[in-house]
């Protein structure tokens, strides 16, 4: 049955947007170009988004022609603000942008472990409202926040976790409560970091991938088919509990030490390289992710080595068992540690596995490393505001 007038104008709406959202500021003829539309139908849907306050004219092409020249139409950048926030054990880091993403405003806060909850809960809070009026950000539409924990599939909520901070959970609660107006919603940071990979960063080339995040502590996102996969609990990726060998015990329900984390989280990565003899350099960051980075750009040593080739041991250790599971393809080295790594531990990674497994698979190193959990949050806040601002614009 043939669309109503009213549902097709809605679908081209909509098609423009995306396309604009993709490409960025375009002309009625490449829009015509791109959606197949004709000329009249695209100048009627130009028109009536201008009217809507969705699009504004941002430039004009500067392609050789006749006459003037043909004017670049943009979404309205100024529409909506948004804001995303990279939460962790020791402090929160912050992002302030307009509706396309355009940074306004950043900030970070470190919180220290003797922190109450109510006053960790309280700087944080602080922190967004502050940063967000010196970025001219009167009102913020969304709030994407990236959080390490489980996320409830069911509420979408943060699930109570003895081994994180009580202010993580109490964070979005009252971020909610003074932003009555905003959408708050909160998402696993590795999630978040896989999401940025696939759009900005290293796998946008895949729609099937896993990112290992290497970090403070170890996780995985699975993205099968181009869809993030949380499982039924929202545990999808716990890969810090993954029993492995090389270990001492087992972990258990409420400690994941004796798992994977024990082998590859950055307490274990650095008392690694201090049992190796790599001294991090000075300004290389955090000791594990320094240390890493000094074993991969100073000169060539047996203490070196003998560092990336064991941590390599440990690291494929864990993505065997993914890789045995999952058949992914591609597996995508995240977080500090893993980008510290870079290519250098990503094909020490791969060349353990082409023995271990009979599955073939590709290890990459990340491309946006720490910096991942907050661009996956913000274009996930981009994308909910989007969605919602676009979604039947002027009908």
């Amino acid at each position: 049955m043939a669309a109503s007038p009213s549902t097709a104008r809605a679908i081209n709406d909509r098609l423009a947007l995306r396309l604009l959202q993709q490409e960025g500021p375009l002309t009625a003829g490449q829009l015509k170009e791109l959606t197949g539309l004709s000329r009249p139908t695209v100048a009627d849907l130009v028109e009536r988004l201008t009217a809507a306050g969705l699009i504004e004219v941002a430039g004009e092409a500067r392609a050789p022609r006749r006459g003037p020249n043909a004017r670049l139409y943009g979404i309205v950048a100024g529409r909506a603000h948004l804001a995303a926030l990279d939460v962790r054990t020791e402090g929160v880091a912050l992002v302030v942008s307009d509706l396309v993403g355009g940074v306004l405003g950043e900030a970070s806060l470190p919180i220290a472990d003797d922190t109450g909850t109510g006053p960790a809960v309280e700087q944080a809070v602080a922190l967004v409202e502050r940063t967000a009026k010196e970025a001219g950000a009167d009102r913020l539409h969304t709030v994407g926040i990236g959080a390490p924990g489980l996320i409830d599939p069911a509420t979408g909520e943060l699930r109570d976790s003895t081994s994180l901070p009580e202010w993580h959970r109490r964070l979005v609660a009252a971020l909610q409560e003074r932003l009555p107006e905003a959408r708050v919603s909160v998402e696993n940071e590795t999630n978040l970091a896989a999401l940025a990979e696939q759009r900005d960063g290293s796998v946008r080339d895949r729609d099937t991938f896993v990112l290992l995040w290497l970090g403070h502590g170890t996780g995985a996102a699975v993205i099968l088919d181009g869809a993030l996969r949380r499982g039924a609990s929202g545990g999808t990726g716990e890969i810090g509990f993954l029993p492995v060998p090389g270990t001492r015990g087992l972990p258990s329900a409420t400690d994941c030490a004796g798992g994977f984390h024990s082998l590859a989280g950055a307490a274990a990565v650095a008392t690694l390289a201090r049992e190796c003899g790599v001294v991090p350099g000075a300004g290389s960051g955090p000791e594990a992710a320094g240390a890493v980075r000094t074993a991969v750009a100073g000169p060539e040593s047996a203490a070196h080595t003998r560092f990336l080739d064991t941590l390599a041991d440990r690291i494929a250790v864990g993505v065997a068992s993914v890789v045995a599971l999952l058949d992914p393809g591609c597996v995508i080295l995240g977080g500090e540690i893993g980008q510290a790594g870079g290519e250098a531990l990503a094909s020490r990674v791969h060349d353990r596995l082409t023995v271990m497994s009979p599955l073939p698979v590709e290890v990459r190193p990340s491309a946006l490393g720490g910096g991942a959990v907050l661009r996956g949050a913000l274009l996930t806040a981009r994308d909910h505001a989007q969605d919602e601002l676009f979604g039947v614009p002027g009908h």
